[in-house]
C-alpha cells in the first residue's frame, strides 16, 4: 500500500511495550508521529529513541504523541529499552510496536525490498488531528533522523492549518511567514493586523499570526 500526503492514516491495533493499543484511540484528538526503525539493539536507533524520549515535553506542547515500530518482538523491545535508558541517560516514555508479522510495516509501506527485504527503513509519518497524513520522510538505515526538524515541521503544519500562510525556507517558530497567494492585497490588513511587507506581488510576508 502506497500512502501519500492527505491520505487518511490507516488505523491499526498493535501489541506494544505499553500494552495493546488502538492507534486512533492513542492519538485521540491530537497529532501523532509514527516512526519505524530497522531493528532492536542497533546503534543509530538507540540514539534516536533516546532523543525522542528526551523531547517528550516538546511533543506534548504541540499536542503530539509519538509511537515507534520495529519488526522485533516485545521481549526484545523491553530488553533494548534498558540499554537505551542506560546509554542515553533517559527513560523511554512512549510505546514501541512489536510488528513481528510485518502487517503494520506493510500497511504503511515501511519495507523497501531494494534497501532490505526483511527490515523497515527509517520511515516517519506525521499525522494531523484529522487523522490525515501531513508529512512522510524516509531515511536510509545508515542516517539518523533530525527530530528537531520534525518539531519544526509540526510547528509549520499546525500554524498553516489554522492561518492562510506558508512558512519559508529554514523558518523557525517566531519568524515571519508568507501570506498565501489566494489572499487579496486589500484583505491583508484585516487578516493580518500585525502588518506586512510586499517583497514582490507574489511574495508578501507578515509576522507569525498566532504569537
Amino acid at each position: 500500500m502506497t500512502l501519500r500526503l492527505g491520505d487518511l492514516a490507516p488505523n491499526f491495533q498493535a501489541e506494544t511495550t505499553e500494552g495493546k493499543i488502538d492507534f486512533y484511540e492513542y492519538l485521540g484528538d491530537g497529532w501523532g508521529v509514527l516512526f519505524s526503525h530497522p531493528a532492536d539493539y542497533t546503534p543509530v536507533c538507540t540514539t534516536e529513541l533516546g532523543t525522542v524520549a528526551k523531547l517528550k515535553d516538546e511533543f506534548a506542547k504541540r499536542n503530539t504523541k509519538v509511537m515507534a515500530l520495529s519488526v522485533d518482538g516485545l521481549e526484545s523491545h523491553k530488553g533494548w529499552i534498558s540499554d537505551i535508558n542506560e546509554t542515553q541517560q533517559t527513560e523511554v516514555n512512549f510505546p514501541i510496536i512489536a510488528d513481528e508479522d510485518k502487517k503494520i510495516s506493510q500497511l504503511y509501506d515501511m519495507i523497501h525490498p531494494n534497501s532490505n527485504e526483511n527490515f523497515t527503513v527509517r520511515s516517519v509519518f506525521v499525522i494531523g488531528n484529522d487523522k490525515k497524513i501531513k508529512l512522510i520522510i524516509t531515511y536510509p538505515a545508515s542516517t539518523g533522523r533530525n527530530f528537531d526538524e520534525l518539531l519544526r515541521v509540526i510547528d509549520s503544519l499546525q500554524l498553516t492549518a489554522n492561518y492562510s500562510v506558508a512558512t519559508p525556507a529554514n523558518w523557525k517558530k517566531g519568524e515571519d511567514v508568507v501570506i498565501a497567494p489566494a489572499i487579496k492585497n486589500e484583505d491583508i490588513p484585516t487578516k493580518f493586523p500585525k502588518g506586512h511587507k510586499v517583497i514582490k506581488p507574489y511574495l508578501r510576508t507578515t509576522p507569525q499570526p498566532d504569537l
